[in-house]
């Protein structure tokens, strides 16, 4: 019921944002694999709310509890099942919007679909669900350690401010020493001022998070449906408030003629490399081992701090005012979520390529 995502490295994550806790199962993870939970601690660290001043102050800790799976720090092959549970619900803050539908929120069409609604802050709808991926992602980062690969996710833009630099002249591991997570300190501070004052004016902006996959060995994907590049798209398209994807050269190549646009193929010592990388790292929908990245596109957050007009379930007008604890901009918290669902893919991917060889 669109639950789970994956193939043989696969999640199923539950809960909803003011229920008792989210959740997660992963399957298919290999036996033997050490499982550092601190590593997972840390990424939920990266995506917890109240993290700064230009993010939602809700407090949540999201503390793990690893229920099963594991055992003397090593994955057992069986199911991973891991809980997060919620601790800073104030529900009364949706109380006001009960019956009331919030302009682009999901409250209208998961009343159509399910004839019934959690209001309390979105429940199912609420990106607070993407701390189970979280979790998931982390130790999907560490099979993915075991094959050499890294990956790196980053803020490039934040309303009209863009980061034009090519990632290659910049130390990406930097985009975590301020709270925007923009690798150009510059850069940053512009960002940060510009979701600040736009927080004071009781407004969202939307942004642009980048992702770097390093090290991704060739022959990685699958043909026709099931391309890599595809099902990146959909992982980074079932992120909330997620409006774009686009990899390699991106909407941007339509300028360009076949002639500079094709990535020539030159032998570097033993291996066969592409002079330049328009193709994104994937051609034909699999790897081609240059840099695998993308672009993913995220809408202002539709929380307003101010009233707008809407209607109820009954189809009358109706004020929604803006009330309880959002993010101005999400991007600076979306960064582990782009990262996680980046892991998930190519730790899926990785294990089906093994079993497409003898």
């Amino acid at each position: 019921m669109g639950n789970t995502f994956g193939k043989l490295f696969k999640i199923t994550t539950f809960g909803e944002s003011h229920g008792v806790a989210l959740g997660v199962i992963l399957e298919g993870c290999p036996a033997g694999l050490p499982i550092d939970e601190e590593k997972i601690r840390l990424e939920m660290q990266r995506r917890k709310p109240g993290q700064s001043k230009i993010t939602t102050q809700r407090k949540e800790e999201d503390e793990i509890e690893v229920l099963s799976g594991v055992f003397e720090g090593k994955s057992t092959g069986t199911p991973i099942g891991i809980v997060i549970r919620n601790a800073d619900q104030k529900s009364k803050d949706y109380s006001h919007i009960a019956d009331k539908f919030r302009p682009s929120h999901a409250d209208y069409t998961y009343f159509e679909k399910y004839g019934i609604r959690d209001y309390r802050g979105g429940g199912r709808s609420s990106a607070r669900e993407t701390a189970a991926r979280v979790a998931a992602g982390a130790i999907a980062k560490q099979l993915l350690d075991h094959y050499g690969i890294n990956l790196q996710a980053f803020v490039t833009q934040v309303g009209e401010l863009k980061l034009e630099k090519p990632y290659q002249e910049m130390n990406l591991a930097s985009a975590e020493d301020n709270i925007i997570r923009c690798p150009d300190p510059e850069m940053a501070d512009k960002m940060i001022q510009l979701i600040d004052s736009v927080r004071l004016d009781r407004d969202t902006i939307g942004g642009v998070v980048t992702c770097v996959i390093q090290n991704t060995p060739a022959g990685i994907g699958e043909p026709v449906f099931d391309r890599l590049h595809a099902e990146l798209g959909k992982a980074m398209l079932s992120i909330n408030a997620v409006k774009g994807f686009e990899y390699g050269s991106g909407f941007e190549g339509v300028k360009m003629r076949g002639s500079d646009h094709n990535d020539t193929f030159v032998k570097e010592g033993d291996h066969i490399k592409t002079a330049t990388n328009h193709s994104g790292g994937i051609q034909g929908g699999i790897s081609n081992g240059e840099d695998i990245y993308f672009r993913v596109a995220f809408k202002p957050v539709a929380t307003i701090m101010k009233d707008q007009d809407s209607v109820n379930e009954s189809g009358e007008s109706v004020t929604v005012s803006g009330k309880g604890r959002h993010d101005p901009c999400v991007v600076p918290r979306a960064v582990p979520i782009v990262e996680a669902m980046a892991a998930l893919v190519i730790a899926d991917y990785i294990l089906l390529a093994k079993s497409n060889k003898l």
